[in-house]
């Protein structure tokens, strides 16, 4: 499901906010106060809260890439900490004939319920009178965009961590001198030539199709870097967004479709680069195969490609509570700031992830030649 996000011209925007602010000065200095939103003197506007929590949202949702296909739960009010996802048992073929006349017991409906607590994220930036007076650009509103951004990649990532903790794993297989046909059963065994393919994408997909995994609208998704899908996107194959048969639906940061596989990319996508002493066969492959196993600058970096199906997971809502921006003006510290010196904007989430069926989803992981040798875990 494509993320709803508010459309905003920053122009027009920052063009009211000067003027809100304006008008807020003027009012103080004459000893009137404009209205505000929760009863105290230094509060902001209702006007101005609005689009500064339109403003954050707007700027954190395109990071979201993780978020946008699973399954949404709201963060309820005074709802404790911990949120409920239910899992419900497909049914049994229905293979005993009726008898006519005779009423069949039926199925009932057979869920489990799977809990996740949830954590509270943030950040805030505090500026001086000094800058306020003396920058050129509304200050706030840059600020609100910082933040916006930092929020969207803190919650994207705390989804991404999820899913990329799942079990169901397929590791591309090495290439030898005749054939690409060494499979690889653990990541310190991965090569540089344990690239990605197509007929990776079409070995993922048939094991989800083996396991009867719901599509989304039609396709499998995938989660893909931009260095994995630098390869994959040569192939003939490949069908760009405007190619589509139906180009109405196009998901944030789509890029492609190959293989029954629709692709979304994100620089954010898990790369891998470790050495794991905790988990056996769990570490990064040694580049020269001979060299240090301590420096982690002789490891290849892995990448990470989700392949997924409808209701692999869940998360929180981003709207109704779950992300919000917190403004504070010139002297609503009171003693704690006496000159009226310090205002702060900020923002304050709370988030969580789960998986529900980890047979809906496939973690490909592959080694990208000209990339690997040098790139950094994320």
């Amino acid at each position: 499901m494509k993320l709803k996000l508010f459309k905003l011209n920053l122009q027009t925007f920052t063009e009211y906010i000067s003027r809100t602010v304006d008008d807020y000065r003027v009012a103080t200095a004459a000893g009137t106060t404009p209205h505000n939103l929760n009863g105290a003197t230094n509060d902001l506007t209702v006007e101005m809260k609005t689009f500064y929590d339109m403003t954050l949202i707007d700027v954190a949702g395109p990071n979201l890439i993780h978020d946008q296909f699973g399954q949404k739960r709201p963060i309820p009010k005074n709802g404790g900490k911990t949120i409920e996802f239910r899992r419900f048992t497909p049914l049994l073929k229905a293979l005993t004939p009726l008898t006519e006349g005779v009423t069949p017991d039926g199925d009932t409906l057979d869920a489990t319920s799977i809990t996740a607590t949830v954590s509270q994220y943030g950040n805030y930036i505090t500026q001086s009178d000094v800058l306020e007076l003396t920058a050129l650009d509304n200050t706030i509103l840059e600020a609100t965009k910082l933040l916006g951004r930092q929020a969207g990649l803190t919650l994207d990532t705390v989804t991404r961590e999820v899913l990329n903790s799942g079990t169901s794993v397929y590791f591309c297989p090495k290439t030898t001198t005749t054939a690409r046909d060494t499979a690889v059963v653990y990541r310190k065994d991965l090569a540089v030539t344990s690239v990605l393919t197509v007929d990776d994408i079409n070995k993922a997909v048939a094991i989800l199709r083996g396991r009867n995994v719901p599509t989304i609208n039609g396709d499998y998704v995938g989660i893909i870097h931009p260095f994995a899908a630098y390869q994959l996107m040569k192939d003939e194959a490949w069908l760009k967004p405007h190619q589509y048969q139906d180009t109405g639906a196009i998901y944030e940061g789509e890029i492609g479709k190959i293989g029954g596989v629709r692709f979304v990319q994100t620089s954010e996508a898990k790369i891998f680069k470790l050495i794991d002493s905790t988990v056996a066969n769990n570490s990064c492959p040694l580049i020269d195969g001979t060299g240090s196993t301590s420096d982690l600058s002789n490891r290849y970096a892995v990448f990470s490609t989700l392949i997924l199906g409808e209701g692999a997971y869940g998360t929180t809502e981003v709207t109704g509570g779950g992300l919000q921006t917190i403004v504070k003006q010139k002297g609503s510290s009171g003693t704690a700031d006496p000159l009226d010196q310090r205002s702060s904007v900020g923002w304050k989430a709370i988030k969580t992830a789960e998986i529900l069926i980890p047979e809906y989803m496939i973690r490909v992981e592959s080694i990208v030649p000209g990339f690997s040798e040098t790139a950094a875990a994320n």
